[in-house]
């Protein structure tokens, strides 16, 4: 015969305290998360109006040429407006030999927000204008504005620091590089005249080279990289670089969907194109930050379009509409990062 079960008269007084307090425990949670959720800060209105009065101001310098009178006003007004806009900013000189035999005097200018962050964005563009216009039909050795390379990226970066200095910022650090030296490069259809000097490989992206192997902070890491180039121009589609989509699937993945979702997928074209050499590259394979990059794509032309290193790429060929939606996708991205 079994013995009757002893029940314990405090039991159900116990059972009902721990159902309350997991009950109150899971309130304070949702609470939290709540407010959490309350708090965070939403996604600012980018404006077009003001990134394309910031075409506008680079332009006014005049080519932004390195050892230009031109391109030193330039830089400092990129490190002016930082500072204006509450930046920890780093400005990183060098030089570095073109290849057709100058010494160049370099700044690499880095903004960040929320630097005590661990997890980090690095958004990135070049600052600087080509020297000749050598795809120019009528006179290959002119100056040219740069309106569209590069200072269509430079704007938008602007536009966007701008926000992360006028209250709470995305739950994620930001760090803006604006590289310099991207776009001497070689002359179009001219063989190279000298070897690479020692460490560099390529006479092109001498600014992100040069940091890739000499970060503004040591050990700095992001958790990816987006990098701006050629994003105003009119009618401009972004389709999915090569590149990109070998280092950086996720982040490709990650804004062309965020652009699907805005209704701009007529804009971010998701296909796959072939790999071209830009910043990115050595962000990817030297600093080892998965990095895409957002540059004009044009069906039947090819990468850069019609005005790309020629006198035709000037304030008449930028766009409000195309700059907003560029600024506007990558805000949305940088926003929604937890």
């Amino acid at each position: 015969m079994r013995s009757p079960k002893t029940v314990n008269p405090a039991r159900p007084f116990v059972l009902r305290s721990l159902r309350y307090l997991i009950i109150g425990t899971l309130v304070i949670s949702c609470g939290e998360k709540k407010e959490r959720a309350e708090q965070k800060e939403e996604v600012p209105a980018f404006s077009a109006d003001t990134a394309y009065a910031f075409v506008q101001k680079q332009v006014a310098f005049g080519p932004r040429i390195p050892n230009s009178v031109a391109h030193r006003a330039a830089g400092d007004f990129i490190i002016a407006t930082l500072n204006r806009y509450g930046a920890r900013t780093t400005v990183q000189e060098f030089t570095a030999l073109t290849f057709d035999g100058h010494t160049l005097n370099l700044r690499n200018i880095i903004a960040s927000y929320q630097p005590k962050k661990q997890k980090r964005v690095l958004l990135s563009a070049h600052w600087d204008t080509r020297p000749f216009a050598d795809k120019d039909p009528e006179n290959a050795s002119a100056s040219f504005d740069g309106a569209n390379d590069g200072a269509s990226g430079v704007a938008v970066l602007l536009e966007i620091a701008r926000h992360l200095g006028a209250g709470m910022g995305p739950e994620v650090g930001v760090d803006l590089i604006f590289f310099d030296g991207e776009d001497w490069g070689e002359r179009e259809g001219e063989a190279m005249r000298a070897p690479l000097p020692a460490g560099w490989t390529s006479w092109w992206c001498l600014g992100s080279q040069y940091w890739s192997k000499n970060k503004h902070k040591r050990g700095y890491q992001a958790q990816y990289g987006i990098l701006l180039d050629m994003v105003g121009a009119r009618d401009a589609h972004f389709f999915q670089e090569g590149a990109s989509v070998t280092y950086a699937p996720g982040v490709v993945k990650k804004v062309w969907n965020t652009a699907a979702r805005m209704g701009f997928s007529s804009v971010f074209i998701a296909q796959r194109q072939e790999a071209i050499t830009d910043d990115h590259i050595f962000i990817n394979e030297t600093a080892n930050i998965p990095t895409i990059d957002i540059t004009h794509f044009e069906p039947g032309l090819g990468y850069f379009g019609k005005t790309h290193h020629t006198r035709q790429d000037n304030l008449a060929g930028i766009s409000w509409e195309t700059l907003e939606i560029v600024g506007r996708v990558v805000l949305q991205v940088v926003y929604d990062e937890e």
